[in-house]
């Protein structure tokens, strides 16, 4: 029999608002989340927070913390990497969207693009300078041009290495440079047909010998078919030096931000699961990575959870599926992941920085915000803490975060925003006027 998506008795009924409320008491963050009952409709509950702009007004941190617009008017920012000489390099661009293959796609599709910028993708790497330390880059310049939707950035051993949507290239670099115009040079293609998830995250290991790149599925759960999901919903090990890669996981629905944890040298990766399952259902997730790790896409959730809308079920595979270790909530959009290293950021000195861009498939909104997660010998330890809000105002959207990178230089946290084309700079108020 073919992998199908099969639809129930329960969705028979529906309208755009069914199932659309939050349920109270439900605690979907940490390592125990709470997972109510599958709510299935024929239209999944659909609302997402459309452009403001944020005017004079700026996103808020904790007390003791500023923040400061580092950069205004990008086009579609969407990761972050910091050079050892402390310039910021910013990727921007966005991929095309899959074609729509039900009509709940072309609604949903109609949905997502009243929470997005007008502002065309660009394409590029841009290079930021803030010379004198006040969170204001004086220096802006196109570094690398002509790419297609990058998104994953790294930096080893002299090379810069950027994951477009279709491969991963290579650019040799000299410390202080401000522009690269040579060709890149190809490590390995990236799989891009259809490209349902087009992002292709990246991160270096602790030695520098490999990169990971995460692949996102090509579907919700499947719905076009398994042919089209080859070396999707995976994570790529790539040889830096020949380009040899293998897969070194499987069953990711969609690994938007990879990360090395500064104690364990272990990858961690934030991921967005799947939808049309309810508004609670399924928390996207925080997780380390394991070599030859199954994490349950398309057959099951949170481990052993099986999917109902999977034909033909495999219980072999929801049998070795690995529950992730770190609940973010449903739907918040994770795509930012960033470790602390040195001394870190006030008083968030072990753990991870994580963005969540926010939800479109539930009433009330979720996400839309940065968060702290604390970790304790390389886990995460305890709930987590907003240190970015504000980018939700009546209902409205003002900005959304994607990317964030601590910045060890320069002391501070890093975050894109696509919707308002910025990169927010929060560092404790103290060391504001300090020089790098």
């Amino acid at each position: 029999m073919p992998f199908r998506i099969v639809m129930t008795a329960t969705a028979v009924a529906f309208s755009l608002t069914a199932c659309g409320g939050s349920r109270p008491g439900i605690d979907q963050e940490g390592a125990n989340p709470d997972l109510p009952e599958q709510r299935q409709t024929l239209l999944p509950p659909m609302k997402i927070a459309t452009p403001i702009g944020w005017g004079d007004e700026k996103p808020e941190a904790p007390e003791g913390f500023t923040v400061t617009a580092l950069a205004t008017g990008l086009k579609v920012p969407r990761q972050l990497l910091v050079l050892p000489n402390g310039d910021i390099l910013v990727a921007e661009g966005s991929g095309k969207s899959a074609p729509a293959l039900r009509p709940k796609d072309v609604i949903a599709g109609l949905i997502k693009a009243r929470g997005k910028t007008d502002v065309k993708g660009g394409n590029r790497i841009t290079l930021l300078r803030d010379r004198d330390g006040d969170g204001r880059a004086e220096l802006r310049t196109v570094f690398i041009d002509g790419l297609n939707a990058p998104y994953g950035l790294a930096f080893v051993d002299g090379q810069i290495y950027v994951a477009n949507q279709d491969a991963l290239l290579r650019f040799p670099y000299r410390d202080g440079e401000t522009r690269i115009t040579t060709p890149g040079i190809g490590v390995t293609k990236l799989p891009s047909r259809i490209n349902h998830h087009w992002t292709k995250a990246l991160a270096a290991s602790a030695d520098g010998t490999k990169l990971y790149v995460g692949i996102g599925s090509n579907s919700n759960v499947g719905e076009r078919g398994m042919a089209v999901e080859e070396d999707r919903a995976v994570i790529w090990e790539i040889d830096r030096v020949t380009g040899a890669r293998r897969t070194f996981a499987t069953g990711v629905r969609n690994p938007t931000a990879l990360a090395i944890e500064p104690q364990t040298n272990a990858l961690w990766a934030v991921a967005n699961e799947r939808d049309e399952l309810g508004p609670q259902l399924v928390p996207d997730y925080l997780s380390s990575i394991r070599d030859g790790g199954f994490y349950g896409w398309p057959y099951s959730y949170w481990g052993q959870h099986a999917d109902p809308r999977v034909h033909p079920q495999k219980p072999d595979m929801v049998a070795r599926a690995i529950r992730p270790d770190y609940a973010l909530g449903s739907h918040v959009a994770a795509l930012g992941l960033s470790f602390v290293t040195g001394d870190g950021l006030g008083q968030f000195t072990n753990g991870a920085f994580v963005g969540e861009h926010g939800s479109w498939n539930r009433q009330d909104l979720s996400g839309y915000k940065v968060v702290w997660v604390p970790f304790v010998n390389g886990r995460p330890s305890g709930k987590p803490r907003d240190i970015l809000t504000g980018f939700l105002k009546d209902g409205h959207a003002r900005g959304r975060p994607v990317g964030v990178r601590y910045d060890p230089v320069g002391a501070a946290l890093l975050v894109a925003d696509d919707l308002s084309n910025t990169i927010w700079r929060v560092a404790p108020t103290r060391a504001l006027s300090a020089q790098r």
